[in-house]
């Protein structure tokens, strides 16, 4: 049998071996721009959301056009957030675009659905009450993961706010920043970005109770010979 599919959404991440030991402390203020940007560019995300909402209810099909724009603010969000306030895995700063950019350490791509259920596009919200729950332990604060898009500043709240923190502390003091606590960052990210693409209705795959760990995707499992 063919090797199991994998999540429609991919994060893609290589720690920088060359952080500096204390340049964490001002990322933030130098990312000041790029909060500016994104404060207007979640407004829009959520527009698009609601156009599109209207649009698989009626057509099945997500706009492509509105798609890609709602994946590169997912990927804008996540290369910030990945140089001033979650992970702090490079000291590369971000570039102002919403394409990926192949020489950046951190990459996000979802793959286009031909078409989605209308059925679905009405009930996502609720079945993901559970993961809703835990996207509130891990950013902190309320209930949903557009809490994620809007979480700014030096370091987020909640669980990855505090191991990013224990992870630019040790790497201040030693040098080297922690790889346990780099992949372990990562799991939760890519958690947080697989129930962000569902909720927001760009893909109907249910954000699976798993930490995949590690700044690569899982490889696909192979299914048993002969099965």
């Amino acid at each position: 049998m063919p090797p199991a599919s994998t999540h429609p959404l991919r994060v893609e991440a290589t720690l920088d071996p060359r952080l500096t030991r204390w340049m964490w402390l001002v990322k933030w203020l130098l990312a000041v721009p790029h909060y500016v940007v994104l404060f207007f560019l979640q407004i829009a995300f959520l527009l698009v959301s609601v156009v599109a909402f209207f649009s698989i209810l009626i057509t099945a099909r997500y706009p492509r056009p509105l798609f890609d724009f709602n994946v590169g603010v997912i990927r804008w969000k996540t290369r910030v957030d990945y140089y001033a306030s979650v992970v702090l895995g490079t000291d590369e700063y971000p570039p102002f675009t919403l394409k990926d950019v192949p020489g950046y350490p951190v990459h996000v791509d979802v793959a286009y659905p031909a078409r989605l259920s209308r059925g679905l596009v009405l009930v996502k919200w609720l079945l993901a009450i559970p993961q809703f729950l835990l996207i509130a332990v891990l950013v902190g604060g309320g209930l949903t993961t557009y809490r994620y898009l809007q979480d700014y500043g030096p370091l987020s709240f909640g669980v990855i706010g505090l191991l990013s923190l224990i992870a630019v502390a040790i790497l201040a003091f030693t040098g080297t920043y922690p790889r346990g606590l780099f992949d372990l960052l990562m799991g939760l990210v890519r958690w947080i970005l697989r129930v962000l693409v569902y909720v927001f209705l760009m893909t109907d795959e249910y954000p699976p109770f798993r930490l995949d760990t590690g700044g690569h995707e899982p490889s696909p499992a192979l299914q048993p010979a002969g099965g």
